[in-house]
């Protein structure tokens, strides 16, 4: 006991030497429904910064401000607060958890330090943990799980375990297991003290050692799990390993500090549970948080590139050139546009100006707060390591790199998925008409996976999403926030088109009209790239046959070229392309002549290269009562879906499969209908598939 005190005094005489090391920036991420914003909920009320606890149900959660949010019971947008929990200073981002707005997700991580992703006791590892679970690993992000819903029916927090071990490919590592469940659920067995804790509501107590438990069988079960959690730290961490095979004492202390070091490393998963909606087991959680999550000093230097010369460079919290990112940007009705930005380095103060080097021009920062939920709070600066929202920045867009302007750096830029849902939509009334390009502008800032465009052939303006209710509910901010009347049309694929067999082809354009004239040609390789590539170039030009300052120009030429395919107008996806030959003209050639050429020879080669329409597949999950199997199964065979695998659980199938976007749209009132309301579901982009010849026919003459 003295040991910990002493650690912990150590620890605390650290923070007070450097603020930066008891900061904690991380972000709640689960599939729907799993309990993020109950959680973070609670967290604010138990670390002092709420006063009163709102819900999910009743519209009155903190972090659900929207008004969309508070009618449907979803998150819909990430939101930012700030709170403090024993000497730690947290920021916390409370993302969706539908599939449509995973781009929130996405740029979340993109600037966290950590994550705490939470599983429902029964549902256990859905679809979308999966997705937030990639989400992390490619930013690499440290994380923590808590099995939230200990209180429900079917509550089993051991299968939790076993499915994030085989659905995520994780080390999960409980530091607690629980004593019963459902409505017996009492408390847990903390394993590093081997103490049982009484999880009342509010609190968690320790009310004395494992030898006080009445059931044997729990009583070994702890032993067990004590030990795997040994055996697993000595397989991650040295110190503990060489403690275990020479027999040595492991001491709490020996234990936390090694869960700390392997969870900062990524090669394990600390695992809590509790039950958010009674406020059991956040303080745990909490201590969880400022126990093994990173600090910004514990994270590696954020890497970046000189745009002056080219050469990599890093960015650490003390580094006095200032530096940071645009990761989010939101319209407030009263400041404007709110620009949410992670500082990497230096100091950014209200009132200085700053360089964006992704526009190369430069920005004052009107003033600087720190949000809470829509609520601001205004400071005079912020530091390395630290997330806030800035105003008065006015050519700035998500994923833009901001810094010193004597202290250049880019960052990479955040990726987001492509749309895969189009509609059209007009304005209800002239009044409407003026103001419609402007908002649709304002929102296309605000979600980078929100596009519009203009169709010259049919002359409508269309706009695409992640999916139907995606783009509902862009359009009810519409009319709520913006105050303009829309009508749509009904949803349109966002179909592509590809080559499936390999190519060669030639681009010439050559004009003579007097004096100068254009001369430009290449020769181009054209084969089917892998799923998801998009367009590839490669040039394979030697001996100079097209010099180097041209060959961009080629390159630019084919990817215009590549937006509309010679089918049915998609965009052309999935080509790798190689230029392998052409000439030039000492005085006639030219960038356009060049990028002519590419365009030409890229058109050709996809009237050459037998185009296929391909279409979005999503991957489905259903989860139905045992009596409406039959219906729902006989429903999907209907809708040309791939069937993947059924399995059983608690009282309900789960039905695994692909199914096409085009066959699904409204197939929520469909499941409704079919199982009386008690089925759900839950959909996720995939893949893209060639379209049937049946349906290809169709869509070639605008029937679909």
């Amino acid at each position: 006991m003295i040991i910990e005190e002493t650690l912990e005094q150590k620890k605390i005489n650290q923070m007070k030497e450097d603020p930066l090391a008891n900061t904690r920036n991380i972000g709640i991420v689960a599939h729907i429904d799993a309990g993020k914003t109950s959680l973070t909920e609670r967290i604010l009320f138990h670390t002092g910064r709420i006063y009163k606890i709102g819900t999910v149900d009743e519209g009155t959660a903190t972090m659900d401000w929207m008004p969309q949010e508070q009618e449907r019971g979803i998150t819909i947008t990430s939101a930012c607060t700030t709170t403090e929990w024993k000497h730690n200073h947290i920021n916390i981002i409370d993302t969706p958890g539908h599939v449509d707005f995973t781009a929130e997700v996405e740029r979340s991580l993109k600037v966290l330090d950590g994550a705490c992703v939470v599983f429902c006791a029964v549902g256990g590892v859905q679809p979308q943990s999966e997705t937030v679970w990639r989400q992390a690993d490619r930013y690499a992000v440290p994380r923590i799980a808590f099995v939230n819903k200990m209180d429900r029916v079917g509550a089993n927090f051991f299968n939790v375990l076993v499915e994030m071990r085989e659905k995520l490919g994780t080390n999960p590592v409980p530091l607690q297991i629980p004593i019963g469940s459902e409505d017996k659920f009492k408390g847990a067995v903390d394993l590093i003290h081997m103490k049982v804790m009484t999880m009342e509501e509010g609190s968690s107590k320790l009310t004395g050692d494992t030898a006080s438990l009445p059931d044997d069988t729990l009583k070994k079960l702890a032993s067990k799990y004590r030990h795997d959690l040994i055996v697993k730290l000595a397989e991650a961490d040295e110190a503990i390993m060489d403690k275990y095979v020479h027999d040595q004492g492991i001491t709490p202390a020996d234990l936390k500090a090694a869960i700390r070091r392997a969870t900062l490393l990524n090669k394990i998963v600390p695992v809590f549970c509790g039950a958010a909606i009674d406020n059991k087991g956040i303080d745990l959680l909490l201590d969880g948080v400022s126990d093994y999550l990173p600090s910004p000093l514990d994270v590696p230097a954020m890497r970046g590139t000189n745009p002056e010369s080219g050469q990599p460079e890093e960015r650490k919290p003390h580094d006095k050139a200032f530096s940071g990112l645009v990761f989010k940007i939101m319209s407030d009705p009263y400041v404007g546009k709110l620009i949410f930005i992670k500082v990497y380095s230096g100091v950014l103060k209200s009132g200085s100006y700053i360089y964006n080097a992704t526009t190369q021009k430069n920005e004052r920062i009107g003033k600087i707060v720190r949000m809470h939920a829509n609520k601001q709070e205004i400071v005079k600066e912020i530091s390395g390591g630290d997330l806030a929202a800035v105003v008065g920045m006015k050519n700035v867009s998500t994923g833009h790199s901001i810094c010193d302007e004597s202290h250049p750096i880019l960052f990479e830029p955040i990726h987001f998925p492509e749309p895969v849902i189009s509609m059209s939509i007009e304005p209800k009334t002239k009044a409407d008409r003026d103001k419609l390009g402007e908002t649709l502008h304002k929102l296309e800032e605000e979600d980078p996976t929100f596009r519009v465009k203009y169709n010259h052939e049919t002359g409508q303006t269309i706009i695409s999403g992640m999916g139907e209710l995606h783009l509902e509910i862009l359009v009810d901010r519409m009319l709520r926030e913006f105050k303009v009347g829309a009508n749509v049309g009904r949803p349109h694929v966002a179909f592509k088109e590809t080559i499936t067999q390999k190519t060669e082809s030639v681009g010439k354009f050559i004009q003579q009209s007097g004096g100068r004239g254009q001369y430009g040609h290449a020769e181009i390789i054209m084969e089917p790239g892998g799923k998801g590539s998009g367009i590839t170039f490669t040039n394979k030009i030697v001996g100079g046959a097209i010099p180097k300052e041209y060959i961009p120009s080629v390159e630019d030429g084919i990817i215009e070229a590549a937006k509309n395919g010679t089918i049915a107008n998609y965009p052309v996806t999935d080509v790798a392309v190689t230029l392998v030959d052409g000439s030039f003209h000492e005085v006639d050639s030219s960038d356009i002549a060049f990028q002519m050429a590419g365009s030409i020879a890229f058109r050709e080669g996809l009237r050459t290269g037998k185009c296929v329409i391909l279409e979005p597949i999503m991957s489905i999950e259903i989860i139905t009562p045992d009596n409406y199997l039959g219906d729902v199964i006989g429903d999907l065979n209907s809708r040309r879906a791939k069937i993947e695998s059924i399995t059983h659980k608690a009282n309900a199938k789960i039905i695994d499969g692909s199914v096409p976007l085009s066959e699904v749209f409204g197939y929520a009132t469909a499941l409704r209908s079919l199982s009386q309301g008690r089925a759900v579901y839950t959909m996720e982009p995939s893949y893209y598939a060639e379209v049937p010849r049946n349906i290809a026919e169709k869509i070639i003459k605008g029937d679909l």
